[in-house]
């Protein structure tokens, strides 16, 4: 081998040696920044545990808390239903009438002298009487319940007509529940209420037990025309088809709208559109 072979190939070998080297060197460097990015990645790790075990402790409080909500309004819409049964007269604002549970299924929104508004069941005197009288004047009533205010006394002096007697006597059935024999009966999501017509001539002849029956059921009509004219057509007079016996019938039915604006009470489904203010 001649000398310059052999330089040559010194060379080739230094510098082979040197990338070696150089490589050895990257090597060290990955494999410490490997091992740096290995600690990270477990402290990341043991951060993200952290945090997993701190999202399930205020997910458990979360819950906690929401059951304990529902809960504690569960007993304040008891106790307002109830209060509400016994007469009281509640903060428009405090009361949440989708949840609300009367046995009525109706209250009435009224504005008394301190210019709050309250909810009471229809026609409830507040045993407390809190917020002054109230402002909802005798002119904003419709005739059928400014007569239903007066007793039966009153009333005959008020009215010589039967029939509008009759009609006054059964929308205060309707709105008062301490009065009895209510012959009304719960509608459906567009009625309020109805008292079919031959459930009427019935309820006529226990009000008053010497009419016959013929005149119970002429009684009727008039009843209902008088009904219509003193509640300035609030109710309606339908019309349905019944079954009996098999055999197929129409029966006429006095109807309150769900959607009937009564002064001083509402539907507890259409509290904002039927209320009344003061």
């Amino acid at each position: 081998m001649s000398i310059d072979r052999l330089h040559a190939t010194i060379e080739q070998l230094t510098d082979r040696l040197t990338d070696v080297e150089q490589t050895a060197h990257e090597n060290t460097e990955l494999r410490e920044r490997v091992e740096e990015l290995e600690r990270e990645n477990d402290r990341l790790r043991e951060q993200l545990a952290e945090q997993e075990r701190q999202i399930e402790a205020t997910d458990a409080k979360t819950d906690a808390i929401a059951k304990k909500s529902q809960l504690n309004k569960d007993r304040i819409t008891e106790i307002q239903s109830r209060e509400l049964e016994k007469g009281a007269h509640l903060k428009r604002e405090h009361v949440d009438t989708r949840s609300i549970d009367v046995h009525t299924d109706r209250l009435e929104k009224l504005t008394k002298e301190d210019g709050n508004q309250y909810f009471r069941l229809p026609n409830g005197e507040d045993p407390l009487d809190r917020g002054g009288q109230i402002r909802l004047s005798h002119s904003d009533l419709l005739p059928v319940q400014q007569l239903a205010r007066l007793d039966d006394d009153m009333l005959r002096s008020a009215t010589s007509s039967r029939p509008a007697r009759l009609a006054v006597k059964l929308w205060r059935a309707r709105a008062d529940d301490t009065v009895g024999d209510n012959p009304w009966k719960s509608g459906s999501q567009t009625i309020r209420e109805f008292v079919k017509a031959s459930d009427l001539k019935h309820w006529i002849r226990r009000q008053d037990p010497g009419v016959s029956d013929s005149y119970a059921k002429k009684l009727v009509s008039r009843t209902i025309d008088a009904l219509l004219d003193l509640t300035q057509n609030r109710i309606a007079l339908r019309r349905k088809k019944e079954r009996k016996n098999g055999l197929s019938y129409t029966e006429r039915r006095v109807i309150l709208p769900t959607d009937a604006a009564i002064p001083g009470e509402f539907g507890r489904d259409t509290p904002e559109t039927a209320g009344v203010h003061g």
